[in-house]
C-alpha cells in the first residue's frame, strides 16, 4: 500500500492520489489529510470525491467520514458509468472533476455527468476556467474534449449549481512540448452575477477590460451571464486564446469587495501569466502533471510558477506512476511519460 502524507498541498495531495490509486488500482492509504488547515480533514467535496471513485472502482474505503484525517483506499476493479452526484454543499464541481478525470478518460466508454455543487468557490478553480482552459490544454495532449453544459451556477454556502459533463474514451496520451505561448490570437472572458444586481456583471467586466486596454492587451470579448442562484454571488474568468496554448485566470467576489477590483483582479492576473513567458499559467501547472506522466514519450511544458500545489503533485505522482519530472531553472518540468493505456 502507498502511504502518502497529506499535510503537504492541502486538498490537492488527496485528489491526486485518489485519481491515480483509483486509475491504476494500486492502494494507497493518505494520513494528516489537510492537517494544516483551519477546518483541516475531508470536506464535502474531498468526500463526493473519494466516495464516487471508490464507487467507480468497486473500493474499500475506511476513514471515509466528514473531516477524517486519514483515509485507506483499496480499488478492486473498474466499474465506471454515467451517473448523477450531489455534493450536498457549495463544494466545487471543478475539483471534483480533477479527483475523477483520469479514471474518466481511460474508462474506454463515453461516461455523463450530472453534478451538484459549487460552480464558483475560493480555491479552486471556476467551472469557466475548467471549460475554458483546463480541458482545452489538456487536448493538447490527447484528452477528448469533454461535452459541458453548465445548467446553473451556484455559490457559497449554498452551491445548488448543476453541471452536465460527457467524456470521451482515449486509448493513450501523446507527450508533448508547451514551452511558449506564441501570440495571442483573442481575449475572452464572462462576468457571472447570481442573484445580484444586474449592473454588477457590467461593471465587473468593463474594469476587466478597461485594465487589459491600459497594458496594451487586445480588448476582451466579454459575456455577461446574469443568473438565479440559491446564494448570492459573482465571478470572472479570462482567457487569452494564443498560438499554442490557452493561459487563463479568475477571480471570486467576496462581500463588501467592489465589483470594480473584481474585474480588475482578474485582468491583472492574466497579465501576470501573459507576461510571464510561459506556455502554462500557474493554476493550470498543476492539473496537467499527472496527464503529462500517463503520456506517451518525453513532455516539456513551461509554467508561470513551481507552486507548492505543482510540486506536490509531482511527488504523488512519481509514487504510483515510478516518473521522475525533472525542473530546469527556467520553469521548464519534463518527464518520460509510462504510455498508460488502462
Amino acid at each position: 500500500m502507498i502511504a502518502i502524507d497529506g499535510s503537504i498541498g492541502y486538498g490537492q495531495v488527496l485528489r491526486t492520489s485518489i485519481a491515480l490509486s483509483s486509475l491504476t488500482l494500486k492502494p494507497v492509504k493518505i494520513i494528516n489529510i489537510r492537517k494544516n488547515r483551519p477546518n483541516p480533514g475531508l470536506q464535502a467535496q474531498h468526500l463526493t470525491g473519494v466516495k464516487i471513485a471508490g464507487e467507480f472502482t468497486n473500493a474499500e474505503i475506511k476513514g471515509l467520514n466528514l473531516h477524517s484525517t486519514e483515509v485507506e483506499f483499496s480499488p478492486k476493479s473498474h466499474s465506471v458509468k454515467g451517473r448523477e452526484i450531489d455534493i450536498g454543499t457549495a463544494g466545487s464541481i471543478g475539483l471534483l472533476l480533477q479527483t475523477l478525470a483520469p479514471l474518466l478518460v481511460f474508462a474506454g466508454k463515453e461516461v455523463a455527468l450530472e453534478i451538484k455543487g459549487g460552480t464558483a468557490g475560493l480555491g479552486a478553480p471556476t467551472i469557466q476556467y475548467m471549460r475554458h482552459v483546463t480541458f482545452p490544454v489538456l487536448e493538447k495532449i490527447g484528452v477528448p474534449l469533454p461535452e459541458m453544459e453548465v445548467a446553473k451556477e451556484g455559490f457559497y454556502p449554498k452551491g445548488q449549481g448543476e453541471v452536465k459533463v460527457t467524456f470521451k474514451p482515449v486509448e493513450k496520451l501523446q507527450g508533448v512540448k508547451l514551452t511558449e505561448r506564441g501570440g495571442i490570437n483573442s481575449i475572452e472572458g464572462v462576468s457571472i452575477v447570481g442573484s445580484l444586481p444586474e449592473d454588477i456583471a457590467r461593471r465587473q467586466a468593463n474594469s476587466a477590460k478597461s485594465v487589459l486596454i491600459q497594458n496594451n492587451f487586445p480588448d476582451a470579448k466579454m459575456e455577461k451571464k446574469i443568473a438565479d442562484t440559491a446564494s448570492p454571488g459573482t465571478s470572472v474568468t479570462l482567457w487569452a486564446n494564443c498560438g499554442n496554448t490557452i493561459i487563463g485566470d479568475d477571480v471570486i467576489g467576496e462581500r463588501w469587495k467592489p465589483a470594480e477590483k473584481v474585474g480588475a483582479e482578474a485582468a491583472r492576473g492574466l497579465i501576470d501569466s501573459l507576461n510571464a513567458d510561459c506556455a502554462l499559467d500557474k493554476h493550470m501547472a498543476d492539473q496537467i502533471i499527472p496527464f503529462l506522466a500517463l503520456a506517451k514519450g518525453i513532455s516539456a511544458v513551461k509554467v508561470e510558477e513551481i507552486t507548492e500545489h505543482c510540486r506536490t503533485n509531482m511527488a504523488v505522482t512519481e509514487q504510483f506512476l515510478g516518473v521522475k519530472f525533472e525542473v530546469g531553472e527556467d520553469r521548464i518540468i519534463s518527464v518520460d511519460g509510462i504510455d498508460f493505456n488502462g
